[in-house]
C-alpha cells in the first residue's frame, strides 16, 4: 500500500547545500508526525487484532471478494486524496481521513493473525521498530543529501511492485522471498530518505500554520507506510506459521 507524493506539498527543493535555520515551532511539529505515526498504528494494530478475534467479520470480509477489493481500492484511494486534495481540504479532514485509512487497512492485516503466531508477529513488530527507529535517526542526523538514494529506492520500489504482481500469477516462492528481502532493504532505506524530507519540509514551518500541520500529517502518513511495508516484509521471513 505504498504511496509517496511529498515533493508536491512544497516547493522548496532538497538541496543538501542549503542552509536550514529552525524555527521554535520545529520540535512540535516533528512531534506531531511521530505522535501521529504512533496513533495511526495502534489504531491498525486494535482493528486488526479486533478483526482477527471476531468471526462474523471475518466471514464478511473474506468471504465476500467484492467487499475485500472494495477497501484495497478505497485504501488507495485515501492515500490519493489526502496527497492530491492536501491544498483543498481541512486538517480536520485529512485527519480523519488518515483514520479511517489506518482503520481500513487494520481490517485488512487481520488475516496475519490467522497466519501467523501471536508471539512471532510482536517479535516481528518489535524489530521493525528498533530498526524503524535507527533508520529514522539516521535519516534525521545525517549531513548526507539522500535525494540521490530515494530516487535509486523509487525506482527500485516499482520494480518490486511489477515482480510482486509477476508473483500473483507465478506463485514462486523463489521469488517471493527475493521479493521480501529486497522490499526491506527498499523501507529501510525510504525511512532514512523520508525522515530527512519531513525534516526538511517543517525545519522552516510554524506550527501554527494550518499548511504545516497537513505536512506533518503527511509526514505521518509517509512513515507510518514505511513502517507498515517493513514490518509486513520481515513477517514474511521471519514470522512463524500457525500449525
Amino acid at each position: 500500500m505504498e504511496y509517496r507524493d511529498f515533493d508536491r506539498a512544497v516547493n522548496t527543493p532538497l538541496d543538501g547545500s542549503r542552509s536550514w535555520a529552525p524555527t521554535s515551532s520545529f520540535p512540535a511539529l516533528m512531534q506531531k508526525v511521530y505522535t501521529w505515526m504512533a496513533l495511526a498504528l495502534v489504531i491498525t494494530g486494535v482493528t486488526a487484532y479486533g478483526v482477527a478475534n471476531s468471526p462474523s467479520i471475518l466471514q464478511a470480509l473474506y468471504g465476500n471478494q467484492i467487499l475485500f477489493w472494495g477497501l484495497i481500492i478505497a485504501e488507495f484511494g485515501l492515500v490519493f486524496a489526502i496527497n492530491g486534495m492536501l491544498d483543498r481540504i481541512s486538517l480536520t479532514t485529512a485527519t480523519l481521513m488518515f483514520v479511517a485509512y489506518s482503520v481500513i487497512n487494520g481490517a485488512v492485516m487481520s488475516s496475519i493473525f490467522l497466519v501467523y503466531t501471536l508471539e512471532s508477529i510482536g517479535t516481528v513488530f518489535f524489530t521493525t521498530a528498533a530498526t524503524f527507529g535507527v533508520m529514522a535517526v539516521i535519516g534525521y542526523t545525517t549531513k548526507t543529501d539522500l535525494t540521490s538514494m530515494g530516487k535509486i529506492m523509487m525506482m527500485a520500489l516499482i520494480g518490486l511492485i511489477i515482480a510482486t504482481v509477476v508473483n500473483i500469477f507465478v506463485k514462486s516462492s523463489g521469488l517471493q522471498m527475493i521479493v521480501s528481502y529486497a522490499g526491506i532493504l527498499i523501507f529501510v532505506g525510504m525511512t532514512a530518505y523520508d525522515s530527512q524530507k519531513i525534516k526538511r519540509l517543517l525545519i522552516e514551518r510554524d506550527v501554527q500554520e494550518e499548511g504545516a500541520q497537513k505536512l506533518a500529517l503527511i509526514g505521518a502518513l509517509t512513515l507510518y507506510l514505511d513502517f507498515i511495508n517493513l514490518f509486513i516484509y520481515l513477517l514474511r521471513i521471519m514470522g512463524s506459521r500457525r500449525d
